[in-house]
């Protein structure tokens, strides 16, 4: 995404000084003023673009902090629950058509009993930094066997995006 913002605010930084550079070719103004007008609107630009930015960025923390909410709030309904992350296993993460990333869930039971297992997957960027979050409940994993399931993130992500499971509970 910060990518995308630079690469936003160096295109409509170069426009403006190409529009600068023209005015100041066609015009009666001095090259002094020609330049300030335009150092003028490429810091109008500039203020704008930081400030679509912030909003994005502000928009993408909410999303996340939105998703942890309903994560934490699914895992705390779990009452008698044992951690079981060492049952889970992801495959690799695929980015669907709608930009959503999916990602293959296998959980395995030992125990002697069917579980019921519910599964936490962070979705995060190559620094480690999440990006989203969802939970996923695999129903009836029968005594001594696998089941499958697949984790889907809540919305569309770019970049090199990995899956961690973050908790998993077995009930």
């Amino acid at each position: 995404m910060n990518l995308q913002i630079r690469s936003a605010a160096l295109m409509g930084a170069a426009a403006l000084l190409g529009g600068a550079a023209l005015a100041g070719c066609s015009s009666d103004s001095s090259p002094s003023s020609a330049a300030s007008s335009a150092a003028a609107a490429i810091g109008s630009k500039a203020s704008e673009l930081a400030s679509s930015a912030g909003a994005l960025a502000s928009s993408a923390a909410s999303a996340v902090a939105s998703a942890e909410a309903a994560a934490s709030s699914a895992v705390a309904d779990v009452t008698g629950g044992l951690d079981a992350a060492g049952d889970v296993k992801l495959g690799t993460p695929v980015t669907s058509s709608d930009g959503k990333v999916e990602v293959p869930i296998t959980v395995a039971n030992g125990q002697g009993d069917p579980q019921k297992y519910l599964v936490q997957v962070d979705f995060q960027d190559a620094s480690g930094n999440r990006l989203d979050t969802v939970v996923v409940t695999v129903p009836e994993v029968p005594a001594g066997g696998t089941a499958q399931a697949t984790a889907t993130s809540n919305r569309s992500l770019s970049g090199q995006v990995k899956a961690v499971v973050s908790r998993a509970v077995r009930y």
